[in-house]
């Protein structure tokens, strides 16, 4: 135990911050959960974009955003959002602030908010001002999963996780399961998304083409899924026009709940290193994870059951933009779709034979 734990009976409320994407929002949600389970109030501060990541999370609070497009207002006009966002924070006056990234905006929270205990990720280049702005200070370790690397900051303060406690948390709500009930129409159904923000990260048209004909062939209905974006919408179309077969065709007409619900009532997920795999993976989804630039070691498909497919590369995972920065990366481009099958085999052979349900039945 660290000698210089804080004192959690003392605490009665926290704020999270997490102001990264949307998977990074995520993957922060037994955070939550924990503080929740020590007896504390939680409230958790992200970006607008990334809030549907937590609506609904059952040991949430209160759910506090800042706008990723608020440096376009005009300086009157951000200065009001600000100080209302601030004093909404002031006013709950926390007793412990857990700050997830290196947002610089969390050092002037824990300076500012009045709250007696602090913590955060170490940041070497950040100088004494980062240093101290909090009360604590977390290592970040190489080739570490995302989840634990946030639950570190809580171990950092003398609070250790249970294995149990750390699921990731995603709630669709009602509405959603409803919507995406009857557009699958109680069937089983593969769910592929093979679209990334970023195109380094996907695989290859004519190879997501290629395993939805023989994964059709096999007798399995696909649904294939992508974010409201041109470029991955095109990206579907473009794997579409080369299908023999006509899969469900859903790109970008689901909302992240509706997503996230879709993802819980798959058979199986297909997809690369993004915030769906993520969503899939914490809504049970047996979920195949394919991987190239990125580390599966921090950023793979939390919990037991899943695969990840990747190739024998000696210099992956690399962190770059495709090889030499330029968008394509081979590590993706070689993956042979017998291999990614073959996992897709594996995850479906464990799996009890599927039933067929009437839309509305019992």
């Amino acid at each position: 135990m660290v000698k210089d734990a804080v004192p959690l009976s003392e605490c009665r409320r926290a704020l999270v911050i997490k102001l990264r994407h949307h998977g990074d929002v995520l993957l922060a949600s037994p955070v939550i959960s924990l503080l929740k389970a020590r007896q504390m109030e939680v409230d958790a501060l992200v970006y607008d974009d990334t809030a549907p990541m937590l609506q609904g999370h059952p040991a949430l609070s209160r759910l506090h955003v800042v706008g990723r497009n608020w440096r376009k207002k005009g300086v009157v006009e951000r200065f009001l959002v600000e100080k209302t966002l601030f004093a909404e924070l002031r006013a709950r006056k926390y007793d412990l602030l857990v700050h997830l990234s290196e947002q610089p905006r969390g050092a002037w929270l824990a300076r500012t908010l009045g709250a007696r205990y602090s913590v955060a990720p170490a940041m070497r280049d950040r100088g004494a001002f980062w240093r101290r702005s909090f009360t604590h200070l977390f290592p970040i370790a190489a080739r570490r999963h995302q989840v634990e690397v946030n639950l570190d900051a809580l171990r950092r303060i003398g609070l250790q996780p249970l294995p149990e406690e750390k699921k990731v948390v995603f709630v669709p709500g009602a509405d959603a399961e409803r919507k995406v009930e009857q557009l699958v129409e109680g069937r089983p159904f593969v769910h592929l998304h093979p679209a990334s923000r970023w195109r380094f990260k996907c695989w290859p048209a004519e190879k997501n083409a290629e395993l939805i004909d023989r994964l059709s062939a096999e007798g399995h209905r696909v649904i294939v899924t992508a974010a409201a974006d041109a470029e991955e919408i095109s990206f579907i179309e473009n794997i579409l026009s080369k299908t023999k077969t006509a899969p469900l065709n859903l790109a970008g007409k689901l909302s992240i709940k509706e997503l996230g619900a879709l993802a819980a009532r798959a058979r199986l997920f297909v997809g690369v290193d993004s915030m769906p795999m993520h969503l899939a993976a914490a809504m049970g989804a047996p979920t195949v994870a394919l991987f190239g630039p990125s580390g599966e070691a921090q950023w793979g498909p939390w919990g037991a059951g899943h695969r990840v497919v990747a190739s024998g590369h000696s210099c992956r995972p690399c962190g770059l933009d495709g090889c030499g920065g330029g968008k394509v990366s081979e590590c993706l481009t070689t993956l042979p779709v017998d291999a990614v099958l073959a996992a897709a085999h594996e995850l479906l052979a464990q799996l009890p034979k599927p039933s067929i349900l009437k839309s509305g039945a019992a």
